[in-house]
Formats: structure tokens, sequence, C-alpha cells
């Protein structure tokens, strides 16, 4: 077993990462919304050698002839500002910053400790090229630190400018091993991620018409969409980009989501409705619970049992 297995415990339907590796026998496993719990290396076991096992999924040989064109692969491709972790033996990797934009990127790179920060480099990566930014040791990475990297793109002719962006990042067990594959243009296995934000180009007639509204614009009709019975709020339902979020942000996605989807429950005449919040560490239902019990217009809530949830629901009963 390595730091980056997905396993599954023996006795218990819990899976997860393996986050740390101890004396003793015993791992530190990371599962669902980040909680981490101990457990000996006897009661787990890789998942993918005991699929294998147990369903004889191993690939099969083949007879017949292989095609010899090679399969393209849409991440070596994907345009933007990447990070990635390249091995270079099985405990060290190289930490890169990739562009593969066609500008150059003014960028700043800075660890975070408490509330002291340490640049860690600065300076111009060029349109389709990458940059070396560090050394990481695998075994500690519950102590690397937070990140932060700053982006300036550069026109070189006149272009429309795009604004500054910055990302504050803290890497998860949970994420960071299922981001593995080819990073761009490096061409090789790593873990890598993107960090630029998508541009929209600016819309004249969508900001004339914001700046210049009309009375229907001003005063639009009311329109309740009536949300689906049961709303999941698990965070990779709610977004692609959870994997770089950190736990405050995703809280308030789902948070954001249940209060909307609460009153629209509310205003379009639902009698009951269900939140999906999962087990976890119990800080989303605790949250749900907590503004429930402060809020009029409902007669009561409960925990309710879902199908592969346990007791990871609450059913909203609300006032006619």
């Amino acid at each position: 077993m390595n730091i980056g297995d997905k396993v599954r415990l023996l006795h218990g339907k819990e899976e997860g990462i393996i986050t740390k590796l101890s004396s003793g026998g015993q791992v530190e496993i990371e599962i669902e919304d980040g909680f981490r719990i101990p457990a000996l290396k006897s009661e787990v076991v890789v998942i993918n050698e005991a699929e294998e096992t147990y369903f004889d999924t191993k690939p099969k040989k083949s007879s017949g002839f292989q095609s010899t064109l090679p399969k393209s692969d849409p991440a070596l491709t994907e345009e933007g500002m990447f990070i990635a972790y390249v091995p270079y033996n099985d405990q060290v990797y190289d930490m890169m910053l990739i562009n593969n934009l066609t500008k150059d990127c003014l960028y700043s790179f800075d660890e975070h400790q408490q509330n002291n920060t340490k640049n860690m480099g600065a300076g111009v990566v060029k349109g389709k090229s990458f940059t070396k930014l560090g050394e990481k040791m695998l075994p500690d990475f519950e102590q690397w630190p937070p990140f932060s990297v700053m982006m300036v793109f550069l026109n070189k002719r006149f272009d429309k400018q795009q604004p500054v962006q910055v990302r504050n990042i803290k890497l998860k067990a949970s994420s960071f091993f299922k981001n593995k594959g080819k990073a761009p243009l490096i061409n090789k296995e790593a873990y890598f991620f993107r960090l630029d934000n998508t541009v929209k180009t600016l819309n004249i007639n969508q900001l004339n018409k914001e700046l210049n509204p009309s009375p229907e614009d001003v005063y639009p009709a009311a329109k309740v969409k009536r949300p689906p019975a049961s709303i999941d709020l698990h965070i990779d339902k709610l977004t692609k980009d959870h994997d770089l979020m950190s736990n405050s942000e995703m809280l308030q996605l789902q948070m954001k989501t249940f209060e909307s989807n609460l009153n629209d429950a509310i205003a379009s005449g639902m009698d009951e409705i269900v939140f999906i919040h999962g087990i976890g560490n119990g800080v989303l239902r605790k949250n749900i619970h907590k503004y429930l019990s402060q809020l009029q217009g409902i007669k009561y809530f409960k925990d309710s049992q879902k199908t592969n949830f346990g007791y990871g629901a609450t059913t909203v009963k609300i006032n006619e």
C-alpha cells in the first residue's frame, strides 16, 4: 500500500484515499468531505486489486491486430494554466507551472504558513512552455502548505486585457490523487490541475441593457421554479471545480444551494422537500439544522434515512 491508493474498509462501507502510513501497521484514510479515520493495514484493501480478484476484471490479451494510431488525450490539448506534480522518482515530485496558452504569463507563486507568506518563485513563463517551481516529497503530503498563484497575461499586441487572476489552493488527498494523467506540454504522467479561470468575452449589447434597463427589466414578473423533491448537496453534484476549493468555499456553495431550493419549495407551495447532505463530519448537517431551527414557515424537520446515505438526509415539512 502507498500514499494515494484508493482503499475500502473490510468491515464497513467506507472508501477513501490513504494519506499517511504509520509505523505499527497503521494507515490514515481520508473519506467523504475530508474526514480522516485511522485503520490497520489488515482492515483495508486496495479497491482495484480486490475488484480484479473478485470480479476477474483484469484486461484480457487480444489475439487480433492492434491499431498503431495513438489515441488523443484531451488533457494534452486543453488550453490554460496548470500546476503539475511530475514524479522524479517514487518519492520526489517536481512541481511544474505549465502555460498551455499562446500568451506569455507573468506569475508569482507563494506558500503560506499561518499568517506568514514565502515567495517560492516569480517571473514570466512563455506561451506553450513550462517552468519548474520546486520539489515536493510525496510522503510529506500532509505537511504541504497552502499556496497562491498570481497570474497576469501579457498582450504582445493590442488585445483585450484580461484581469489579474489569483488562486488560493489547499490540496486535499481525496481530490489530489484522482487527478492523474498526462500533463499538457510535458506529456508525462503527473497529478495536475488547472489554475486559470475562463474569461468571458464582453457583450456590449448586454452591457448597454444593464446600464439602461427597460421597465420590464426593472420590475420583472416573479417566476418561481419548483425544485425536485430531493436535493443532493454532495459537492461533486454541485460543481466540477471542487478539487481546488477550500472547505469553507464548499460549505458556502452547499448552503447557498440549500437555501435557494428551500425558498423555491416554500414559494411554489411544496409541502415537503428532502436535502441529502451525507454523513461525513457532520458540519453541513449541523449548519442546515441550525438554519431550519431559526426559520419560520416550516412545520418541522427530521433526519431521514436514504439508501446508500444512512442517516445522511434531512426531511423538511413545510407549512401550508
